[in-house]
């Protein structure tokens, strides 16, 4: 594995995580993340904590589709903008919105995104994505397939890929549906690379897999965001659980390599290290965040590192060469199962720093009681009704007892991740604090969840948590202690707004951050966008838009020498949003 030198990393631009290629200025937004190591931050300050007040809507463009999942983080590079709706793929002027080109594949485009490959000495920029199974590439300049890429510009890949695939060199590295991450030729579409999520036999971590349940089993596979360190040649795998979500009697053992981030070769797929982050996964706890690269300076020293937030509301941070936790990671005794077969790990993994960010236990002391009798009513109800049992982290569903659990299957943190303001060493995310309810029930073909009466640990017709605000939140964390620098409530209800009763909502998307010391966020479900000062978390601007922008947004220069902040408004998805199909972009009133 190749290093980049000490004196090499240190030229690396104020504001990127080493090995984050530096991009004309940062004018452009060119990977999902902003940059490779997916800090989502922007070295841009026309648009600041000073002005920010004055930002007004720029233009929107209607896809026509409104079926929610609509999670595209548009892409921003030579005055282009490029990003995709559920079924295609658009080029836009990034200053007026107006359709360059578009390209609809046929099936379901990549839900969060595309990718852009520059090219090289051969060959001219192409824009990268999945619909259904196959991947395809397309001329950036004109939306044409690409007739050499794979079969006339589509290659099979036998699975289904739910989010942009990272780019490295002349690779298009794939998540997929499938228990594999793979390589493929950015030119030909040829495969090059293949690593397995589900420890094959000839691998060490094969005996975690007790009575070769690896044979058999599904899942365990990448439905979030890879991330790659460009200078040291790695890649950076989030991966999902395997089998089904809250019953795995027939995967005994800890199952390597599901629920944990594995970092690879991105030359060879070679194994270089991992870290289970939740050992046999009971509790629909994927790990999907993109892997957010950044420095960590300890007694004068400058460490690599890497940073993944979880559905367990968990942050971790490793030295992004050797895995190595930075503040230390201790497996904890949690609870065990009651299920017949099912064999629990008696310990799991928690970070010693940062504290957790969100939620993850729950007594009945903990009722939300601060909102309006009849919701204290309605909550006690369930508690009583239900013989609800206090909980703690990595409770396990039981077997004919029904239970709460913080955080649930939405999380705490999820995919949206991590955005890293490096001159200010902070790690902001957003999580919610959304508790699941139910018990596992035996079946003639087995065991299944139930859930009574839905699935989240809320009011059905209003969203409010049974549990006490704050329900969601944004966090800062001090990158180079592992403290809390700030947080405050993330999302409104108008009407508890009204009373005085601030508690935030659930969310499902992320933030990106600016030099301009700010942090902009929609992902909320009261249909706002939001900017909120780095440095404090004040709130500084917020609008009402067309639906819960569940996505992350992105920032840009435009030709016209204005800043602007793109975010698509699409709603839907896990947390039942209000629908729409806008992109929208803001710039300072002219």
């Amino acid at each position: 594995m190749q290093r980049a030198s000490v004196a090499a990393a240190l030229g690396v631009a104020l504001g990127l995580a080493l090995g984050a290629p530096v991009l004309r200025a940062q004018n452009d937004w060119m990977y999902y993340g902003q940059d490779q190591g997916a800090t989502k931050y922007s070295t841009l300050t026309q648009i600041n904590v000073d002005n920010v007040k004055n930002l007004e809507r720029a233009w929107t463009f209607h896809t026509g589709i409104k079926s929610g999942f609509f999670e595209a983080t548009p892409l921003i590079i030579n005055n282009v903008l490029y990003f995709s709706s559920q079924t295609t793929v658009y080029a836009l002027d990034p200053v007026t919105g107006t359709e360059i080109w578009h390209f609809a594949p046929g099936g379901s485009v990549t839900r969060r995104g595309i990718s852009y490959w520059p090219g090289n000495a051969r060959t001219t920029p192409r824009i990268i994505a999945g619909a259904g199974s196959r991947l395809f590439a397309l001329d950036a300049a004109t939306g044409h397939l690409v007739a050499g890429f794979g079969d006339s510009g589509f290659v099979s890949m036998g699975s289904n890929m739910a989010s942009p695939p990272a780019i490295y060199k002349d690779l298009i590295i794939s998540p997929s549906s499938a228990p594999l991450v793979r390589a493929w030729n950015a030119e030909t579409g040829a495969l090059v690379w293949t690593f397995h999520l589900v420890a094959q036999q000839d691998d060490p971590a094969n005996k975690t897999w007790l009575n070769d349940a690896w044979k058999t089993t599904t899942g365990a596979n990448v439905w979030g965001l890879l991330s790659v360190d460009a200078a040291r040649g790695i890649v950076y795998i989030p991966s999902k659980l395997a089998g089904g979500d809250y019953i795995a009697v027939q995967r005994p053992g800890d199952d390597l390599y599901e629920t944990s981030l594995v970092a690879v070769a991105a030359s060879t797929g070679k194994l270089i290290w991992y870290h289970q982050l939740v050992h046999h996964d009971i509790w629909d706890y994927d790990v999907a965040a993109a892997p957010t690269l950044l420095d960590v300076v300890q007694n004068g020293r400058r460490i690599p590192a890497v940073a993944e937030i979880t559905k367990m509301g968990l942050m971790y941070i490793f030295d992004r060469t050797d895995g190595k936790p930075i503040f230390g990671v201790e497996e904890r005794k949690v609870p065990q199962s009651t299920v017949p077969g099912e064999q629990t790990s008696p310990t799991q993994p928690f970070p010693v720093k940062p504290p957790p960010l969100a939620r993850n236990t729950m007594t009945k002391a903990d009722l939300s009681t601060e909102i309006s009798p009849e919701h204290t009513a309605y909550c006690e109800r369930l508690w009583t009704q239900y013989n609800l049992q206090d909980s703690g982290p990595f409770t396990p569903w039981q077997l004919t007892q029904d239970i709460v659990l913080f955080p649930g299957a939405v999380g705490g943190g999820n995919w949206q991740g991590i955005t890293f303001n490096a001159p200010l060493g902070l790690l902001i995310t957003n999580v919610m604090n959304a508790g699941q309810w139910g018990h596992i029930q035996q079946s003639g073909t087995g065991f299944r969840k139930v859930t009574p009466e839905g699935g989240r640990f809320w009011d059905p017709r209003t969203h409010y948590s049974c549990a006490k605000p704050p329900w969601g939140e944004l966090v800062a964390v001090n990158a180079n202690t592992g403290d809390i620098a700030w947080h405050v409530p993330l999302g409104e209800f108008d009407e508890l707004e009204a009373r005085g009763i601030k508690t935030g909502t659930a969310s499902l998307g992320g933030a990106i951050s600016t030099a301009g010391n700010l942090v902009f966020i929609g992902a909320t479900i009261d249909g706002r966008f939001r900017a909120f000062d780095a440095r404090d978390g004040k709130e500084l601007w917020v609008e009402k838009i067309d639906a819960p922008a569940h996505a992350i947004p992105s920032t840009y220069m435009g030709k016209d020498g204005k800043q602007y902040v793109v975010i698509a408004a699409g709603g839907g998805g896990f947390l039942g949003s209000p629908t729409s199909d806008a992109l929208i972009a803001f710039r300072l009133k002219q």
